[in-house]
C-alpha cells in the first residue's frame, strides 16, 4: 500500500510569534507548535464567511501539523518512560 509523506507546510514550529498570535486573537489554549497555521486558517475563515467548501487545504495542513505534533509528544512520553 502507498503512504503518505508529511508535508513540509506542516512541520510544527517550536518557537512562535506571540505577538502575531496575539495580534490575530488566537486564543491562549490554541498557541501551540502549530499555532502560526491556524492564523493562516482562521484568516482564510474569515475572509470567506465561513464557508464549508473554503480552506480546506489550510485545515488539512493544521490538523497535520497537530497530527505530526502529537506523535512528538507520544515518543517522547515513550524515551521517559523507558529511562
Amino acid at each position: 500500500m502507498g503512504g503518505h509523506g508529511h508535508s513540509p507546510e506542516a512541520a510544527p514550529q517550536k518557537n512562535q510569534d506571540l505577538k502575531a498570535l496575539s495580534d490575530h486573537r488566537v486564543p491562549v489554549a490554541f498557541r501551540d507548535n502549530c499555532a502560526h497555521l491556524l492564523v493562516k486558517l482562521n484568516s482564510c475563515r474569515r475572509e470567506t464567511f465561513f464557508d464549508p467548501g473554503q480552506c480546506t487545504h489550510q485545515r488539512h495542513i493544521y490538523e497535520e501539523c497537530e497530527y505530526i505534533a502529537w506523535l512528538d509528544r507520544t515518543e517522547q512520553k515513550k524515551k521517559m518512560a523507558s529511562a
